[in-house]
């Protein structure tokens, strides 16, 4: 059994305000790449997959591993506090906002003679600005809902029943990633008929949650393992909660 002198001290976030952290940066760098890699690799791929009774179930491609991202926010303000891990939501934000530029920008160059791969990169790389401003905002929403939502139930629940606020920000916050997304990106256009985008919608939701449910050990023991090593475990009692700052 643990001992009371490896337990990780209960702190709020004013008391750890100027300090340095052992894996804060790699975390955040970690979150980042996630992110970046599931909305280039995985966004507007419509897969599916058959199941039991139920027949073809069709999902986005992301649902693989943008939900990862959710799980590293999840041990961001389970360990670090609100404040550290806004300032990462909006490092993920700026860092989307710029491979929206890159991708728009080197699409549009022009293209040398005798090279014909223009329409194959076109098709990967050339998001409309309509899906681009709908990952944004739909990442922006739910990430800080999912991160204000186990914030507040931490303290709600005094620390205890981890696995609630996991499961509890997330159902919020993919919820509105999913509702805010998919029609915002692709509402209205010919193939994606209205049937097949709220059905994408629904599983990408379920998925989503569920992914959170199946990697919980995962979480327990990446958040027992960092409060441990850090020695803190962050309450955000007198936190401010508005998105619109990234100071810690």
């Amino acid at each position: 059994m643990t001992g009371t002198k490896d337990r990780p001290r209960p702190v709020t976030a004013a008391e750890i305000a100027g300090r340095e952290f052992r894996y804060y940066d790699f975390v955040m760098v970690a979150f980042v790449v996630v992110l970046l890699l599931s909305n280039v690799i995985g966004a507007e791929k419509r897969s599916v997959v058959r199941l039991p009774v139920i027949g073809p179930w069709p999902f986005g491609a992301g649902i693989l591993f943008f939900p990862i991202a959710y799980v590293i926010d999840d041990v961001l303000t389970e360990v670090y506090g609100y404040a550290r891990a806004r300032r990462v939501i909006w490092a993920g934000f700026a860092a989307l906002a710029f491979m929206a530029v890159m991708e728009w920008t080197v699409v549009r160059l022009p293209v040398a003679e005798g090279w014909t791969g223009q329409a194959a990169y076109e098709r990967v790389f050339g998001s409309g600005w309509r899906i681009i401003g709908a990952s944004l905002t739909a990442f922006w929403a739910g990430d800080f809902l999912n991160s204000i939502v186990l914030a507040k139930m931490k303290l709600w629940t005094g620390g205890r029943w981890l696995w609630t606020r996991t499961i509890g920000s997330t159902i919020v916050g993919e919820g509105a990633d999913s509702l805010i997304f998919y029609p915002l990106a692709f509402y209205g256009l010919p193939d994606w008929p209205t049937a097949a985008l709220v059905a994408v919608m629904l599983s990408q939701f379920v998925l989503k949650v569920g992914w959170e449910a199946v990697l919980t050990p995962v979480t327990y023991a990446v958040v027992g393992f960092l409060k441990r090593a850090e020695g803190v475990d962050v309450f955000d009692r007198g936190t401010d909660f508005s998105p619109f700052r990234a100071r810690i």
